[in-house]
């Protein structure tokens, strides 16, 4: 079947919604890109001084080619460093990438790197306050390796948190240039993540050592390749792929395999075929459209997805001119189900993900219940139908066949007509404590709704120093605020999960309201976070005493201080105790964080 159904009515109407939202800065990106353009190779527009300079180092056959102005030459754009294992793989890259483009006639330069921090590593830690604003350095980064104006197409290498959305906001500036991601693969799977989660917590309560904590996070975390929970990194590269920006399959499949290096290859020769003089020219600012950005937000959903996600496509979309919010994820919520489940939202990994059908499996199933938008373009062609096959190798050779057509485990993949759940599990919460974002994909229905008395910190230390002194042993709301982007930076606060998950499981009523954010990795503790205003540009939370009770509604989207309305109105807000702006780095970002957009509008400073 290559015949997509009649899209559903709500994914029609949020479409619309966004184009109408979109139109002015949609035309002005748009009019942008074509006065952008060139007939022939970019490199053209220089003067013999600078494309001398832009060959010098070459090899003699591709300056040679560089020179004759004919053959495409294509940008590298690389995440690359060898102490994360999400980057490492990159190493080899470009070698590889140089050598596939001069089969096809053209030739690859590596034209720039950016910066890629982990949050695995900063989680808790100082660093953490820059995590943020590393995605618009990335996309800064970007565009100083693109605005040589040596190049006609691009290669994206990247795969964590904030290095997929940066190096394509970064892309988007330059999307007169066809552009595809190319991943590096998820890790094999070590301990398994409900294992590694049971001893956090066991550390937490003091009932396991610091040894025993580190043999198990060693066992989880344990060679080359993306760590193998669902959290941002692998949610970007479903994004990618959904969004039809990677070469269909390749989100997924493990580092330093020879299908893994098969697809890298044939993504440089793709790129090659795509460029301006090319029989079909693919620029990136036709394929990131308001469709596209539509199936993201629907991938999202069904895959029960990072909650970053709310931040960063916001981030993303402006970039190509579409303005998106928070209304539009919780309206396409309500009519997508969600059919993976993959730790932190159940028990499998990615590479079971993937086992049991993947990406090809879940496009699929929601093209078939027109809940994607199967007439976008891509790298590849137009049409998603092409995102349903699965690459292999056929006697040594690259080639597609059809992806699973049924789930290979109901426990991880299901279809729409059976589904986890009937939505999506992401909701808006509204109410007089400002605007919000709550995961519920893995909250036990019984949890979704907490009232309870309020405990109020501004830094996550504070709640652990309480939480080992037994102070937050009862039903409690952790408030801790002081955590967006002007703020901090706006760091997750991922280090609370044990703690909060040791209250739950002892039957107290708990969870977490912040104006800073949690992770890809949050899960079975309700978290109202990015509350929006943050309390540094005035908002409510910053008028919520200890004690008040709070109640939040995840089934009906509420989270309100229940204080009367003319207590209320009569607070003052109180006043933020200073954060530290030096040191690990923070004061380079003052100015930038001093500037910072909310939340709701992507959390950064480009």
């Amino acid at each position: 079947m290559n015949k997509t159904p009649a899209l559903h009515p709500i994914i029609i109407g949020v479409t619309q919604r966004i184009r109408e939202r979109s139109g002015a800065t949609r035309h002005d990106y748009l009019a942008r890109m074509r006065e952008a353009g060139h007939e022939g190779t970019t490199r053209a527009q220089l003067s013999c001084t600078n494309l001398a300079h832009g060959f010098a180092a070459s090899a003699p056959a591709d300056k040679d080619a560089l020179r004759a102005l004919r053959w495409p030459n294509i940008a590298i754009v690389s995440a690359y460093n060898d102490m994360l294992s999400a980057h490492q793989p990159f190493e080899r890259y470009p070698t590889l990438l140089r050598a596939a483009a001069r089969e096809v006639g053209a030739t690859a330069q590596v034209a720039g790197g950016v910066p890629a921090m982990c949050d695995g590593v900063t989680q808790g830690q100082a660093g953490m306050e820059l995590s943020l604003f590393s995605r618009d350095v990335i996309a800064l980064s970007t565009a100083v390796a693109l605005s040589h104006a040596m190049f006609d197409a691009t290669l994206c290498l990247g795969v964590c948190d904030k290095i997929v959305p940066g190096l394509l906001i970064g892309a988007l500036a330059f999307g007169q240039l066809p552009t595809l991601f190319v991943p590096a693969g998820p890790m094999t799977s070590g301990l398994p993540n409900q294992e590694k989660a049971r001893i956090r917590q066991a550390h937490a309560e003091g009932r396991v050592d610091r040894g025993a904590l580190l043999e198990s996070e060693a066992q989880s975390y344990h060679a080359a390749g993306t760590c193998t929970f669902y959290g941002t990194a692998n949610s970007n590269q479903m994004l990618m792929e959904i969004m039809g920006l990677h070469l269909p399959g390749s989100a997924f499949v493990n580092p330093n395999t020879p299908l893994r290096d098969a697809l890298t290859r044939a993504a440089a020769q793709r790129a090659a075929k795509i460029w301006a003089r090319g029989d079909d020219y693919r620029p990136l600012s036709e394929i990131v459209d308001e469709r596209a950005i539509v199936n993201a937000i629907v991938g999202l959903l069904a895959t029960g997805g990072s909650t970053n996600h709310t931040i960063h496509l916001i981030a993303m979309a402006r970039a190509a001119g579409i303005l998106i919010d928070w209304d539009d994820f919780s309206e396409l919520s309500a009519a997508v189900p969600l059919i993976a489940r993959v730790y932190p939202n159940g028990g499998a990994d990615v590479n079971h993900f993937h086992a049991a059908g993947g990406m090809a499996f879940v496009i699929r199933e929601l093209l078939q219940a027109g809940l994607l938008h199967g007439d976008v373009r891509t790298v590849v062609g137009d049409g998603l139908w092409a995102y349903t096959q699965e690459p292999w190798l056929d006697e040594g050779k690259l080639a597609w066949r059809d992806g699973a057509v049924s789930s290979g485990d109901a426990e991880v993949l299901r279809s729409v007509r059976e589904p986890f759940s009937a939505d999506g599990g992401l909701k808006l919460l509204r109410g007089n404590l400002g605007r919000s974002v709550i995961k519920v994909s893995a909250v036990k229905p019984d949890r979704r709704v907490v009232e309870a008395p309020a405990r109020i910190f501004e830094s996550q230390e504070a709640v652990s120093a309480a939480f080992k002194a037994g102070e937050l042993h009862r039903d409690v709301i952790v408030v801790v605020r002081g955590q967006g982007p002007r703020a901090n930076g706006m760091p997750e606060l991922h280090k609370l999960t044990p703690a909060l998950s040791a209250l739950q499981s002892k039957g107290h009523r708990v969870a977490l309201v912040t104006d800073g954010r949690m992770s890809g990795a949050s899960g079975s503790v309700p978290a109202a976070i990015h509350v929006s205003p943050e309390v540094l540009c005035g908002g409510p939370l910053g008028k919520l005493r200890d004690g008040d009770v709070v109640r939040l509604d995840s089934n009906n989207g509420t989270l309100e201080a229940l204080v009367s309305e003319a207590v209320w109105n009569q607070r003052s807000l109180e006043s933020l105790a200073p954060k530290t702006s030096h040191g690990m780095g923070r004061e380079l970002f003052a100015t930038l964080r001093a500037h910072a957009a909310s939340a709701e509008q992507g959390g950064g400073f480009t």
